[in-house]
Parts: structure tokens; sequence; C-alpha cells
């Protein structure tokens, strides 16, 4: 029990301020409640879906496919296929944690990693059809073409100045989440 209470203490916390606030202001804390069990309830609808993709692709895509593919010697292979998963994602950016963890434990090169977390946060499809229609062609194409080579360098500075040894721990770590 003290351990459970331990691991959640800033659930726990913010409950607490919450309860502090509907006391002391009841609209203001019943808006934050309602915002609270809203964003609750989309974790709810989007989480599930997620671990069920996962649980596929870590039974169906063989690790050698994926080392071959996104792997060490992958190279523009790799970039471009991180691109095209992670602008084909869909859902909030929490999403994209526990597929770059199964990554992790498929071989993935961690620069794609990286870039296929920049492409889900930044360059999703449904998003720039959207920019399309409502900002024109000429934004959503140049915003495109500005994000892309922007998630490259970027992936490309951090997977430099993260250490090997950060970067081992990581994947030790992502391979301990299913044991």
């Amino acid at each position: 029990m003290k351990k459970i209470l331990k691991r959640y203490r800033a659930f726990w916390g913010v409950l607490v301020l919450i309860g502090i606030l509907t006391m002391i202001n009841h609209k203001l804390g019943f808006k934050a409640l309602t915002i609270s069990a809203n964003s609750f309830k989309e974790m709810l609808l989007v989480i599930p879906p997620v671990f069920v993709l996962l649980g596929l692709l870590d039974v169906w895509v063989p690790r050698e496919t994926m080392v071959k593919y996104m792997g060490e010697g992958s190279g523009l292979k790799g970039v471009i296929l991180s691109i095209i998963l992670g602008s084909a994602a869909a859902g909030p950016l929490y999403g994209a944690f526990p597929v770059a963890a199964v990554f992790m434990k498929k071989g993935v090169k961690f620069m794609n990693i990286l870039i296929f977390i920049g492409a889900w946060s930044t360059t999703k499809i449904p998003m720039f059809l959207f920019e399309i229609a409502s900002l024109g062609t000429k934004f959503a194409v140049t915003r495109l073409l500005i994000d892309i080579p922007g998630i490259i360098l970027i992936a490309f500075i951090i997977s430099k100045f993260v250490s090997k040894k950060e970067v081992e721990e990581l994947y030790a770590k992502a391979e301990n989440l299913s044991k």
C-alpha cells in the first residue's frame, strides 16, 4: 500500500489540490475536475488501440526486419520510413512513446526513433490535409518542407549529443518494460 501511495504521489497531490480548489471556488474546481475527467476519458480511448497495435508489431514483425529497414545500417531508407510511420500515426503524442519503446526493443536506430517521434508530433497527414483546406496549399507545403529537414537535423544533433552509454541505458529500459 505504501508503495502505491509513493508511486502515485503526484496524482494524489493534484487530487488534494483540486479538492482544496473546489472548496475555495466551486465553479473553478468543478471545471478542473471536468477537464481532468475528459482528458482521462480521451486517454482511455487512445491507449488500448495503441497497445493492441504494439502487441501485433511486437509479435508479427521480426527484429531482423526492423533492423534491416530502420536499424543502424538503414541509412536514408530508415529516415524515410521513420517519417512515413510518424506521419501516418493517429492520436496524441503520448501514443508515440510506447511505439518508440517497441522500436527500441526491435533494434531501431536511435536517430530514427527521434525522427519518428518528431514526425508524429509535427507532420501528421490529417493535420496536413486540414492545413491545406483551412490555410491553403502554399502554407501547408511550406510548413512541411521546413519541418521535415528540421526534424532530421534536430534528431541528428540530439543523437550526437546523447552519449552512447545513455542510449544503451534507454534501450535496456525499453527491453525491461515487457518483463
